[in-house]
């Protein structure tokens, strides 16, 4: 309208005066100008900086328009019809509506008009996209495009992000698998499962024998919800026999509406029972007999000498319901199964299944005789079926089964099965060999029948019948016949035998196989090989699938060794050494495969396999230390002597060969051979500490101590280690030289200033001598120099201990857990010092930080289970597992508190988890042999005592301390574990 025009042209006039004020130079009149100019109509004040404008009453205005002045009423006026609307006060018009607008439509209103036709009807699966289903992260909840076509650049670009995702995904898969497992295992220690629970109870069950399982009583209903069939069972009580004589004579008493036949025949209801009165039966007395007959019938079948019945009290009256093989359903289902075979025998008269079905459903329902019937009826239906006629003979009588087997063979003379059947029906061997001989003159090629007639005779008449069965062209394939002839043959005929079987069956293995194994039972060791490379040759020229395959040649070879064919197996294992074996591969395949054949209990194919490997490796010092083991365990000493003499030639630098044969030696007792081993093994490695040091271990063990006094000075000069001088030292400590001893050890830490060892020496000898001065200021130069050696603390902490200064001690462990945070020695250290100074509160408090600081150290936890009171011992144990389940540690403490507790299976079990897990700890053993001595046998002591033995232990708390003793020289191993477990059992070092 006239008004809208207006008002755009005053907005242009405005705007005009904008620009001419835009030229004004000076930033004050520009804000005088603004803030003296007209404000716009539609000017929210504050809209700039972020404010939101409100409206009033007041702004409104009176709920009716009223004209104020003449102008506006002529603009009313003059405004055309068809925009005729409602003026307003400070709003600006736009103008007319264009056609078709709905108010409120672009903010989601929709509009009505005349009615509610007229309204736009929502689509079906539009998205909603109100305000209330807008997130400022997500955005709208629903689907903005579903209405949009999915084309190809969409599908691409879906494929792209999945891609991208999939690789965001993976980028760390395995770390953050390996920390869920993580976090799992950790769960299920805190909270294991009930499999985890109660599997060492279930662990026990494998041990239970199969009476006491039967025997197990079945687990009672103990809950307290009454069932309506258990409260019926509780209501139910028989009817006494009284109560039955009361209405059997009620109901005689009111007559009977007709008798049976046995009143009939007896003269009616008034017919007196024999031996009585009356007509009514005493049921009391009818019971009464009934149980002494009952007792008479278990009499008569128990033992009447011993006294012990034979009848088995508990699974009687389960034999009686067993004898019952018929019940309802059974005879339902036989019923059925009746017409069934029936139904097939009608539509295909031929099928002789269907007529055994038949007979043999007939005999499981105890109707043998109809049974029979029907299989000979099948025999006239079907003459020429095998399986007819053996069905029938095995459920006739021998006689009748006789006949029968001699019908079928009429029918069917070549079939060997009815003649294995009429063999078998002969009860004499004369009867059974005049069977087979007219069986094998009808089928002269059956190896069954053969093999039937073979068994029979003797050993001349075997062999003529075996020589017209393989070469009179009977059964010449048969590899059996011809085995079995050689060997009944002598060595040569049993060769020819072989060799004809060769030509007849050149690709059967068993022949060659048998050939060599006969040479080397007459001692032609040389023949052997020659006939097990022809073989390979054989088979590989006519390109059989054994040629290449090595586990057929391993598993021959390991059959060959368990059959005492030593060198048969030898031959085997070198023939296929090489097959489908690369020259670069041949190290890692031989290696596991003689690793394979030991644990298959087969020592000399390994040790055959090592001598192919060095052939072609004499000088890998693993490979000789290998086969060395091999000869140790499974060989002589005089195998093991030659293996070592030649490892040293091929490998002269390798020092435990040379140390292993000088042991071997002196074990053998030749002392004499051990020094010359050493002596050869010094010129070659003359700096070697190893060799030094055996050959002093080899002259003290013998009492020689000048010779190894001798040889130590000589080691000092040219192999001078810390451990050189150490060994010094300990030889004159020995001795009783204790000048000469410090005198070597002062120079030793000269030389050595860092070692830890020495120092801990040092302190020991001013300890003896009683210098405790000495002694302090040796361990405060040794911690200085070595602040990281566990246990020179440990020394020094124990000094002060037993000097009675239980402060300083304090403060020297306090010192080391500074210097070595979290370890878990010394905060042991730090408990025990504070338990044996009857300080037990302190105690608790330096293990409880101690286990907060380190909570996997097994020998933490199991100072903390001793330490408790016996009766929450298990409960700390369980504790303890959860945390370290597989630390020796505190598994053997687990076995000393069944050890005290006398569950000695238990105890044996964990002993033998915790020497499983470190073979080297020696405190394992020695409790472990400490029960066998109280509880066990002879066997089982030698059995712990060999394994301590293969397995040398070197460490453990009580084993260091008796083993390392000053003065303490044991020959062997077990003299060791001796000495440590009386130790064990003087002390009571139990739980």
């Amino acid at each position: 309208g006239s008004r809208s025009r207006a008002t755009r042209e005053q907005g242009w006039r405005g705007l005009g005066a904008l620009n001419q004020s835009s030229t004004m130079s000076s930033l004050a009149q520009k804000r005088r100008s603004l803030m003296t100019g007209q404000i716009p109509s539609n000017y929210v004040p504050g809209l700039g900086r972020g404010a939101t404008g409100f409206t009033t009453r007041s702004d409104i205005g009176p709920a009716r328009y009223q004209t104020n002045t003449a102008e506006e009423q002529a603009a009313a006026v003059n405004a055309p019809l068809a925009s005729q609307q409602p003026l307003q006060k400070n709003v600006v018009s736009f103008g007319a509506a264009p056609a078709g607008y709905t108010v409120g439509a672009g903010r989601g209103m929709i509009g009505y008009g005349a009615g509610a036709a007229d309204a736009p009807k929502p689509v079906k699966g539009d998205a909603d996209i109100n305000d209330n289903n807008y997130d400022e992260f997500t955005g709208y909840g629903g689907a903005l495009f579903n209405d949009t076509p999915y084309e190809q650049d969409d599908k691409e670009a879906d494929l792209i992000w999945e891609a991208v995702d999939d690789r965001m995904d993976g980028r760390r898969k395995e770390r953050r698998e390996a920390y869920e497992r993580e976090e799992l295992r950790k769960y299920r220690s805190k909270l294991p499962t009930l499999h985890s629970q109660f599997a060492d109870i279930k662990r026990d069950l494998q041990d239970l024998s199969k009476d006491d399982w039967m025997n197990i009583p079945d687990a009672n209903d103990i809950s307290h919800k009454r069932r309506k069939t258990d409260k019926m069972k509780e209501l139910f009580m028989p009817a006494p026999d009284s109560l039955l004589a009361q209405a059997q004579a009620e109901a005689s008493s009111s007559g009977h509406a007709e008798i049976d036949s046995r009143q009939q025949a007896t003269g009616g209801i008034a017919t007196v029972a024999p031996g009585t009165q009356s007509g009514m039966t005493d049921l009391n007395k009818v019971g009464e007999g009934r149980n002494t007959y009952l007792q008479l019938k278990l009499d008569r079948v128990s033992d009447s000498v011993s006294g012990q019945t034979v009848v088995d009290p508990k699974g009687y009256l389960t034999d009686l319901n067993s004898s019952i093989q018929n019940q309802n359903a059974d005879v339902a289902d036989i019923k059925q199964a009746r017409l069934l075979l029936k139904s097939a025998i009608t539509s295909n008269p031929k099928h002789s299944p269907a007529w055994i079905a038949a007979s043999r459903l007939e005999v499981i329902a105890g109707k043998v005789a109809q049974g029979r019937n029907l299989i000979m009826q099948g025999c006239e239906a079907v003459p020429l079926n095998e399986d007819v006629w053996i069905e029938a003979s095995s459920i006739h009588p021998p006689e009748q089964a006789k006949r029968i087997v001699a019908q079928a063979v009429h029918h069917l003379p070549t079939k060997v099965s009815l003649w294995v059947r009429a063999t078998e029906l002969e009860q004499d061997v004369k009867g059974k060999r005049r069977v087979l001989r007219r069986a094998l003159e009808l089928i002269p090629d059956s190896e069954r029948l053969w093999k039937a007639a073979v068994e029979l005779e003797e050993k001349d008449s075997a062999r003529v019948l075996l020589t017209r069965a393989v070469e009179d062209g009977c059964c010449p394939l048969s590899v059996d016949l011809w085995l079995a002839l050689a060997r009944l043959e002598e060595y040569q005929e049993a060769r020819k035998v072989l060799n004809n079987a060769r030509k007849k069956v050149p690709s059967e293995p068993q022949i060659w196989f048998t050939a060599a194994k006969l040479e080397e039972a007459n001692s032609n060791m040389q023949n052997v090989p020659k006939i097990l490379e022809r073989a390979m040759r054989q088979f590989a020229d006519m390109k059989l699938k054994i040629s290449d395959d090595r586990d057929f040649w391993h598993a021959q070879a390991e059959e060959a060794e368990k059959a005492g064919h030593n060198g048969v197996a030898e031959g085997l294992i070198r023939v296929s050494a090489d097959v489908n074996v690369l020259p670069h591969e041949r190290r890692r395949i031989w290696e596991a495969e003689a690793e394979s054949l030991l644990e298959k209990d087969a020592p000399h194919c390994a040790r055959t396999l090592y001598v192919v490997l060095l052939q072609y490796f004499n000088t890998k010092k693993k490979i000789w230390m290998a086969a060395a083991q091999l000869e140790k365990k499974h060989g002589t000493s005089e195998q093991l002597d030659a293996l070592l003499k030649k490892a040293t030639t091929f490998c002269p630098k390798a020092w435990p060969l040379w140390l292993m044969g000088a042991k071997e030696k002196w074990l053998t007792g030749d002392l004499a051979g051990a020094r010359v081993i050493l002596g050869e093994a010094f010129k070659i490695n003359p700096d070697n500490e190893e060799i030094w040091l055996a050959a002093v271990k080899l002259e003290n063990d013998n009492n020689e101590v000048e010779r190894a006094r001798t040889l130590l000075e000589k080691a000092r000069s040219q192999a001078g280690t810390d451990r050189v001088w150490m060994k010094s030292v300990l030889l004159e400590r020995d001795a009783g030289n204790l000048e000469a001893a410090t005198r070597l050890l002062n120079e030793a830490l000269e030389k050595f200033p860092t070692c830890a060892k020495l120092w801990m020496m040092l302190i020991q000898f001013y300890q003896q001598a009683g210098n405790a001065d000495s002694a302090r200021k040796a361990y405060l130069d040794g911690t200085n120099k070595c602040p990281a050696a566990i246990d020179l603390w440990v020394v020094a902490a124990k000094f002060e201990k037993e000097a009675g200064q239980i402060t300083k001690a304090r403060s020297l462990l306090e010192r080391a857990r500074l210097k070595n945070a979290k370890n878990p020695l010394l905060w042991l250290e730090a408990v025990r010092l504070e338990w044996t100074t009857d300080n037990k509160k302190l105690a608790a408090t330096r293990l409880s930080q101690a286990l907060q600081e380190c909570p996997s150290s097994g020998i933490l936890w199991s100072d903390a289970i001793l330490m408790e009171p016996r009766q929450q011992r298990k409960a700390k144990s369980t504790d303890a597992i959860r945390a370290c389940d597989n630390d020796p540690n505190l598994i053997l403490t687990v076995a000393r508190l069944f050890h005290s507790d006398r569950k000695l299976e238990k105890a044996r079990t964990w002993y033998d988890r915790s020497v499983t897990l470190q073979p080297d700890l020696g405190d394992g053993w020695a409790y472990w042999y400490s029960l066998e001595v109280q509880h066990g046998t002879d066997q089982t002591r030698a059995v712990v005592a060999k394994r301590c033995t293969n397995a040398n232990p070197r460490h453990g708390e009580v084993w260091q301390r008796i083993v390392k003793s000053p003065g303490a020289k044991f020959p062997d191993t077990k003299e060791k574990l001796l000495a440590v477990v009386k130790e064990v059992q003087e002390n009571k070092i139990f739980a």
